[in-house]
Order: C-alpha cells, then sequence, then structure tokens
C-alpha cells in the first residue's frame, strides 16, 4: 500500500460505522446527525469531541447536567422523549468532517424500522445541514408517507463556528420543547 505523510490510502478513506439508536419507545423528537466523528468513534459515544456543544446545550435545554456520566446524560435525553441517532450506518470518510464523507459509500440507517417502533414520533431534528441533506436525499423517498415535522438547526460541532452558542442555544431549545 502506497504511504502518504505517514497515512497509507486505506487511512485515509476510513471504513467508519455508527452507533445504535439511543431512544425510548416513548421518543417524540429524534435527533440526527451524519456520522460520528473520530472522538466519539473511539470513546464509542455521541458527541465525545469536548467542544462539541451539544451536551451543554440538550443539558441547558432539557435541565440535566452536561457533565454528568455518559449514561446518565443518555438516560435524561430518553427520559425528556428525545431520541438520539445519525444518518448513516456506514460509510468511507477520512477524519471527522461532514464534507469529507465519500458518496458512494453511504449505508443509511434503517429508518423505516426506527419510525414503525417509535410511533409517537413528531419531529426530526437535523443536527448540521450534512445531515439533513443526507436524510432528505437517501432516506425520505425510501421511507413511507407518515407526518413528521423536520427541522434543520446549526450544527453543534466546533467545525461550524458560523454561529455563537447563544445563536445555537436559542435555536436548538425551541427544537427540542416536546410538543404535547
Amino acid at each position: 500500500m502506497q504511504r502518504i505523510a505517514d497515512t497509507t490510502v486505506a487511512d485515509r478513506y476510513a471504513h467508519v460505522q455508527g452507533f445504535a439508536p439511543v431512544a425510548a419507545a416513548d421518543a417524540r423528537i429524534l435527533v440526527l446527525g451524519s456520522m460520528p466523528g473520530v472522538a466519539s468513534l473511539r470513546q464509542a459515544r455521541y458527541y465525545a469531541h469536548p467542544r462539541n456543544a451539544f451536551w451543554p446545550i440538550a443539558g441547558q435545554v432539557l435541565g440535566f447536567d452536561p457533565a454528568a456520566d455518559y449514561p446518565r446524560r443518555l438516560q435524561a435525553l430518553r427520559s425528556a422523549g428525545v431520541a438520539l441517532w445519525d444518518v448513516l450506518q456506514a460509510c468511507e470518510r477520512p477524519g471527522s468532517l461532514d464534507a469529507d464523507i465519500r458518496g458512494d459509500t453511504l449505508v443509511p440507517n434503517d429508518f423505516a424500522a426506527f419510525l414503525l417502533a417509535h410511533p409517537r414520533l413528531v419531529r426530526v431534528c437535523f443536527n448540521g445541514a450534512k445531515a439533513a441533506s443526507l436524510y432528505r436525499r437517501h432516506v425520505l423517498p425510501r421511507l413511507p408517507a407518515r407526518p413528521l415535522e423536520y427541522v434543520d438547526l446549526p450544527s453543534t460541532s466546533p467545525a461550524h463556528a458560523a454561529a455563537s452558542f447563544e445563536k445555537k442555544l436559542a435555536a436548538w431549545r425551541e427544537a427540542l420543547t416536546v410538543p404535547a
């Protein structure tokens, strides 16, 4: 294999596999990312990068300690009716940037089965533009008709510095308010 700047070609386009969904059966809101980044994959945890704003935002909006241990944070989401998953089950991507996901390697998650198992779901929130575009292009056309509200949110990724924490928090606060 050819070596390029201390990485192999295979390393540059690593096959990455996503995580199982975090969801209670009565979930009302589903938050979707695109694919976990390198820090998350290494730790086998959603939003593990220390500068990702997801946990601080979710904690503030839903009223839990974002510094709590990971299982407690996941339980807080489930208790609040919020499910967490990614659009993609697998893909090839060097590093963590969504822009580097190889389009010819996308494997979407099984949303038809997920939606069947979560009949109370009313809203799908996209954590960033890439998650929204991947879902609308590769998932939505294959789903049976079901009335769901779709909300595009600013990415909580540290790579998305165009929006301030306060602006992200305001958008996420509205989106994570569980409808009655």
